[in-house]
């Protein structure tokens, strides 16, 4: 193989529709862009949304909802997680070592999803009232 010999792939390029060359092609005269309006003009053309003057519909829609960025800071861990982690006093940062919680992680909730069968201390962990019940009656504690 040389420099000058290289070449495109097959199918790869191909010429670009030349328009206005004449009647003959299809696409003589108005070169394929209909007759007269904007978008007949060389440089006419509207940004993306215009409704040539009418009020958009992203403006017509009434704003709705909210969604805080203060939730990234926010995590949830189920009874059947902490089943798996092997240490006898959870906290924090055992949880993000353990991979069940986010590193960007600040507050922590243990949730009452599965079961768990075993003794664990939660510390500056929260949990709901059906996740608090089935710790304390597993012999765990919450602190």
């Amino acid at each position: 193989m040389e420099l000058n010999t290289i070449q495109p792939a097959a199918g790869a390029k191909h010429a670009k529709r030349r328009v206005g060359r004449g009647i003959g092609s299809g696409l003589g005269k108005t070169a394929g862009r209909g007759h007269k309006g904007q978008k007949s003009r060389s440089g006419g053309y509207h940004k993306v949304g215009f409704e040539g003057g009418q009020m958009p519909l992203q403006r017509r829609l009434p704003k709705r909802g909210f969604k805080s960025a203060q939730l990234q800071f926010n995590a949830e861990v189920t009874l059947a997680d902490l089943n798996t982690v092997d240490a006898a006093e959870i906290d924090l940062l055992v949880l993000k070592q353990a991979g069940l919680v986010a590193q960007l992680a600040k507050r922590v909730k243990v949730i009452k999803t599965g079961e768990i069968n075993r003794a664990v201390k939660l510390k500056d962990i929260g949990a709901t009232a059906g996740a608090k019940a089935a710790i304390e009656a597993a012999g765990g504690s919450l602190a």
